[in-house]
Order: structure tokens, then C-alpha cells, then sequence
């Protein structure tokens, strides 16, 4: 992608609607949770993925846990987390760290969710597993909901090797699981580099083949010049596989080196597609230029 001129960032940034622009939170709050986390050499999407919501979330006692490192094996063009070189050894203290930050913070819901690990035997299925298994020692009236990549890559490579991965997971009973369509059929390829549509419809339709008692959530991006028509195909497909619960929100250009935004949707428009959202029969819809996958997930 090519730079821009210091004239033509402005102008992207000047064009960023009112509704987008707002405080994120108390310093206090932040600072408290940033500490933490940096003292055990543990990650929150939160903060590598620079949050908008961060503050409310912190506030709420809740927050999402990064495993695994801050590297992804993928390139996915909308994504803030860092990628394009090896990612780093698997931290086996993690699980014990981020259970002690989970106690620190005195944190009532917890988002587990990870980096692409397609370097690793298991993609990382097994991490995800050993961090719950310690969170609950430590904090047993912790919930924790996962947000999990598609397990597809690497050794075993297949829906086999892919639901077997998912199988680990869901045996440990997350409170909910979630997993990200992201963006619309048609899109899949320039958004979501190395992942696919029917892919991520896959994961979701696994979870509930296992144990449909797990609440399944997934959530969708605008702003990549997706229609209204196609959005509201993509739910209709997420309902086929029975996904319960949907988050739809803004996409904001991370960086200069990141795709553009096409489109700045409405207030009013979320509204209205949370409303069709929730006619199809989605239990839990949050719909809103700033809602992102975790956002009052604990609310559920």
C-alpha cells in the first residue's frame, strides 16, 4: 500500500464522523489494568488491538486476554495485531498469569481469545484449555467466553484436524464460544487473508455439533463496501448454523498500512441492523459503530 502525503492523512482523519470520537475512559482504570499485564509479560487484545472501549470494559470488570504472543502467522488487512515475521515461543506461565491478573483485577468475565497459531501442533487448542483449567482454580466465579481463530492451518490441516481442535475447547465448557466471520462472503479474500467464509461458518456449526447447550457468538465489521443485502445474508447463514449471538460494528483503519474504510455507517443504520439481527432470532445482538467482539460481553 502506498503512503500518503501528511495532507491526505489529515483529511482521512477530519473525516472520521463525530459518533467514532469519544474518551476512552478513566486513566486511572487504565493505567491499573496496563500495570498489571506488562509486569507478567501477558497481552490484551484491548490494548494491541487499541480498543476504543477499553475503559468501559476495564470499568465493568471485564477484559479479553491475548494467548499466545502478540505475532499472528496470518495477514489478515484490517487487523492492529502484529504479523509478517515468526512469532514467539508459547509462553507455558501464561495460564498462571493471566489467572493471577484475572484475581488482581477482580475481573467477573474474562474473553480468551489468541493470535493464529498455525505454526503450533494443536494451533494452540491446548493453551486455550490449560488458561481456563487455571483461571477457574484461581478465580472460580470467573465466566470466560473464548473467541477463537478457525484451527484450520498447519500439521493436520482439514476439517478432521479443525474439529478436533474445536472438541478440546468445547470439553472445557467455555461460557460462551465465539468465533469472527468478520466480513461478508464476497470480501473473505482482500479482509481476512488465509481465512474463509465457509471455514468460519464451520466452527460455529462444530461447537453446537458437540455440545449445543454452549452459547455460539460471532460478529461482523462494516465499512469494507460491504450492502445492507449482504449483511443480512451473512446473519441469515450465521442462523443456518445456528449462531446465537452477533456483534456488528464499525471498521477503523488502524494504520496507513491497513486497507481503507469505504464506508462510515450510521447510528441509525446499527440500529436497524441489530433490529433485523434480532427478528431472525439472535438471543444477544449489540450493534453499534464502536461495538467490537467483546464489548458488555458479559452482560450475556
Amino acid at each position: 500500500m502506498t503512503s500518503l502525503e501528511p495532507s491526505q492523512i489529515k483529511t482521512e482523519i477530519m473525516a472520521m464522523p463525530s459518533w467514532l470520537r469519544r474518551p476512552i475512559g478513566k486513566a486511572s482504570e487504565i493505567s491499573t489494568v496496563q500495570r498489571i499485564i506488562k509486569q507478567r509479560q501477558i497481552h490484551t487484545i484491548c490494548e494491541e488491538g487499541r480498543c476504543p472501549n477499553r475503559g468501559e470494559c476495564y470499568a465493568q470488570q471485564t477484559a479479553t486476554f491475548l494467548l499466545m504472543g502478540p505475532i499472528c502467522t496470518r495477514s489478515c488487512a484490517f487487523c492492529q495485531v502484529d504479523k509478517g515475521h515468526a512469532p514467539m515461543p508459547v509462553d507455558l506461565e501464561e495460564p498462571q498469569k493471566v489467572a493471577e491478573a484475572v484475581k488482581l483485577l477482580n475481573l467477573r468475565y474474562v474473553v480468551l481469545t489468541s493470535v493464529a497459531r498455525d505454526d503450533l501442533p494443536d494451533q494452540g487448542a491446548g493453551h486455550f484449555v490449560k488458561t481456563m483449567e487455571t483461571i477457574r482454580q484461581m478465580n472460580p466465579e470467573t465466566q470466560i467466553e473464548v473467541l477463537t481463530p478457525d484451527f484450520w492451518g498447519g500439521a493436520g490441516a482439514g476439517e478432521g484436524g479443525q474439529r478436533d481442535r474445536i472438541n478440546t475447547i468445547v470439553q472445557a465448557k467455555p461460557a460462551c464460544y465465539n468465533h469472527n466471520i468478520e466480513t461478508v462472503r464476497r470480501l473473505q479474500g482482500p479482509v481476512r487473508r488465509g481465512a474463509k467464509y465457509d471455514r468460519s461458518l464451520f466452527v460455529l456449526q462444530v461447537v453446537k455439533d458437540i455440545d449445543s447447550s454452549i452459547p455460539t457468538k460471532s460478529g461482523l465489521m462494516l465499512g469494507h463496501g460491504e450492502t445492507r443485502e449482504e449483511i443480512i445474508e451473512t446473519m441469515v447463514d450465521l442462523r443456518k448454523v445456528g449462531c446465537d449471538r452477533l456483534t456488528i460494528g464499525q471498521y477503523m483503519r488502524p494504520s496507513l498500512e491497513h486497507l481503507p474504510v469505504q464506508k462510515y455507517w450510521t447510528p441509525e443504520e446499527f440500529d436497524e441492523l441489530g433490529r433485523v439481527a434480532q427478528n431472525m432470532g439472535f438471543s444477544h445482538v449489540r450493534s453499534g459503530p464502536l461495538v467490537r467482539s467483546s464489548y458488555h460481553a458479559g452482560d450475556n
